[in-house]
């Protein structure tokens, strides 16, 4: 029998420790003494229950549960740059969008897809070092359902004088919607490519700060180069996010915040546990009014 029994005590043990370590569901409660808040006023939300983790979403702009997962919103292109041209001082540089572009950048496909020449919509140096474009306005290239491309087309001829030396000293990109901006590109992340269509030996220089066209010097032939973005997305956004107050190490406590402008804010604590792959997860709501 003492066979028998040793082995119905391992078959015990081993089904204990399978208990210990299937996941529960987590036992989490929040609340707070009222539901009405003075802006800047601090607000203590008091926690029940010992979850794995707890996570904390205030409900403002970005901080929203409910966008968690939110990565396409309609919006509305918009760029600015900054400008310096020197020497020949003509006005030979040219502002170029297109919907068209879906994929690697050539000169053939640049040839191909239609352009629009935006240079009317921003300001460019005449003279003056480090000139600001002014927002630069693509809603209408916004509504196509399609992403946006921008260039800098310079062309120049054979001349007797300096041909022009242009730089874009700064460049942003941002999709824009209530009044909030979503960057999508600076100078150095925007994907430069250029492409040259006449002269060849006098091209753009790319670099992370900067885009730099020297221009021929006297008698050179005529240049046409072009520099051009990847495509960008008017519609994407930036998920919310929310702040970790507590993961598997840590005990909770409670939780002390405030609100700087008045509204109805819904607070959302996501409280979870994860054993391996196994996940499970409770959502706690509450309704705050911030007023002035």
């Amino acid at each position: 029998m003492k066979p028998l029994i040793f082995i119905i005590s391992i078959n015990l043990i081993l089904l204990a420790a399978c208990s210990k370590d299937k996941i529960q569901q987590p036992e989490f409660e929040v609340q707070t003494t009222a539901l009405t808040y003075k802006k800047g006023e601090e607000i203590t939300f008091k926690f029940s229950g010992n979850p794995d983790n707890i996570t904390f979403y205030s409900g403002e702009a970005g901080k929203d549960y409910t966008y968690r997962n939110r990565t396409s919103l309609p919006g509305k292109l918009q760029i600015q740059f900054s400008s310096l041209v020197d020497r020949g001082v003509r006005n030979n540089l040219s502002l170029m969008v297109t919907n068209d572009i879906s994929g690697t950048i050539n000169s053939g496909i640049v040839e191909t897809v239609k352009w629009t020449d935006v240079s009317s919509r921003a300001v460019f140096s005449t003279g003056a070092d480090n000139t600001p474009s002014g927002v630069v306005d693509l809603s209408d290239f916004s509504d196509q359902g399609k992403p946006v491309t921008v260039a800098f087309k310079y062309t120049d001829v054979k001349s007797t004088v300096q041909q022009n030396r242009w730089v874009i000293r700064t460049f942003s990109a941002s999709s824009v919607r209530n009044g909030q901006a979503t960057p999508l590109a600076v100078m150095a992340d925007a994907g430069w490519v250029g492409i040259s269509f006449k002269n060849p030996a006098i091209t753009w220089t790319i670099t992370t700060a900067q885009l730099l066209m020297y221009g021929g010097a006297v008698g050179l032939d005529d240049n046409e180069d072009w520099v051009i973005s990847k495509q960008l997305d008017p519609n994407f956004i930036k998920s919310d996010i929310g702040y970790v107050l507590k993961d598997i190490s840590t005990r909770p406590s409670d939780f002390s915040y405030s609100y700087a402008a008045a509204g109805v804010y819904k607070v959302t604590f996501l409280a979870s546990n994860r054993i391996g792959t196994e996940y499970k997860e409770v959502v706690k709501e509450i309704v705050l009014t911030i007023v002035p």
